[in-house]
């Protein structure tokens, strides 16, 4: 039995200024490894195209968010006459940020305009280190500060980012007949319990009289009633009858939800557990030291009855399939939950070698030196 962790040391501040780009260098390549893991889900059948473009567009949002943080520590555990913190990352749960973050990098993406007017430009900034360098022979780190501020806020303003609340999407994928449509709707939240990324799909067909996007009060009341459902704790059976039951003519017959991570590294977490054992004893290079974990829960609808609504009319309800096995449906919520991980060739190797109790169900996919992702059951 292990001793419970203080909030203390289950948020550390990368306060190291090469361990904080190491880390973030180390999510920008485990965020590209994780969009091709789309690409083979997609070649394989377990994806469709449409939803890869939206899973590979949430990992894009990603990999602007790391890029942004990146940008505002650049200069961490420097002097630059100015006290601006250090990221604060989940080292024991998560390996991500904390949600703490993403919600100050929200508030400043509402003020980087007003920001950036106050500044002098990039180019600016550059000329007067130059003159500081060459004429007073000084390193111009408040200079360099000023500048990662600058990219920091530019970056903000570009958009596209991954926010702790990112708003539902419709994406039109046809129609069964002239009053029947279907969109597939995506949402994403930053869970701030466990602090991971969370991904929403789920597929609906539409008998309203105006496609769901453009119906002015459909749309906004479904957008407003995912979000505040959008609660880790919650089963994806609670999810969709809730949705079900709260609009009569959007009816979900598929729904998703993907836990991006947590991500174990032996040089930056401190988890516990088979895959802490494993990246210690292979003792991989720089870059080569993390796993990356990714759970997909799945709930489709097996039939469909009607249920009388007023004196006149009837509503379809989905009944939704649980998981066969053991009764397990039950308590999950879902029709199958799959456990996959991502990892380089090395730690896999010893996984293999290990053979840990529980992960020969786990799907693995596995990075070659090389970039490619070969997958392994």
């Amino acid at each position: 039995m292990t001793d419970p962790v203080t909030p203390d040391r289950d948020h550390v501040g990368l306060t190291d200024p090469f361990a904080s780009r190491r880390y973030f260098k180390k999510f920008e390549s485990i965020i590209g490894h994780m969009t091709r893991v789309a690409g083979v889900m997609e070649a394989e059948g377990s994806l469709s195209k449409d939803e890869v473009k939206v899973l590979t567009r949430y990992g894009a949002a990603l990999s602007y968010t790391f890029r942004a943080l990146s940008l505002k520590y650049l200069l961490v555990g420097r002097d630059t006459g100015r006290f601006f913190g250090s990221l604060a990352m989940d080292a024991h749960e998560s390996g991500f940020p904390v949600a703490a973050e993403l919600l100050t990098m929200a508030n400043d993406a509402q003020q980087a305009a007003r920001h950036l007017d106050n500044m002098p430009s990039a180019e600016a900034l550059k000329d007067q280190m130059v003159r500081q360098i060459i004429g007073d022979l000084e390193l111009p780190t408040k200079l360099q500060f000023a500048l990662s501020q600058r990219l920091y806020y530019e970056e903000l303003l570009r958009g596209h980012l991954f926010w702790a609340q990112n708003d539902p999407q419709a994406v039109w994928t046809g129609n069964l007949s002239e009053q029947r449509r279907r969109f597939l709707l995506h949402w994403a939240v930053y869970d701030s319990q466990i602090n991971l990324p969370t991904i929403y799909l789920m597929e609906v067909e539409d008998t309203g009289k105006t496609a769901l996007p453009k119906d002015q009060n459909r749309w906004p009341e479904a957008q407003a009633h995912l979000m505040a459902q959008s609660l880790g704790g919650l089963k994806l059976l609670t999810i969709a009858q809730g949705f079900d039951r709260d609009f009569d003519d959007l009816h979900p017959k598929r729904l998703r939800r993907f836990h991006i991570g947590p991500m174990y590294s032996h040089a930056y977490t401190a988890q516990s557990g088979p895959l802490r054992e494993v990246l210690a004893e292979a003792k991989s290079p720089e870059g080569q030291d993390w796993a990356l974990v990714w759970t997909t829960e799945d709930l489709e609808s097996e039939r469909v009855i009607e249920e009388r609504a007023g004196w006149f009319s009837k509503v379809e309800r989905q009944v939704f399939a649980l998981d066969p096995f053991a009764g397990r449906g039950v308590d999950t919520g879902a029709t199958r939950t799959e456990r996959s991980i991502i990892l380089p060739q090395r730690p896999y190797q010893v996984l293999e070698e290990k053979n840990p109790p529980g992960f020969a169900s786990v799907r693995k996919f596995v990075v070659s030196p090389q970039g490619r992702v070969l997958s392994y059951r």
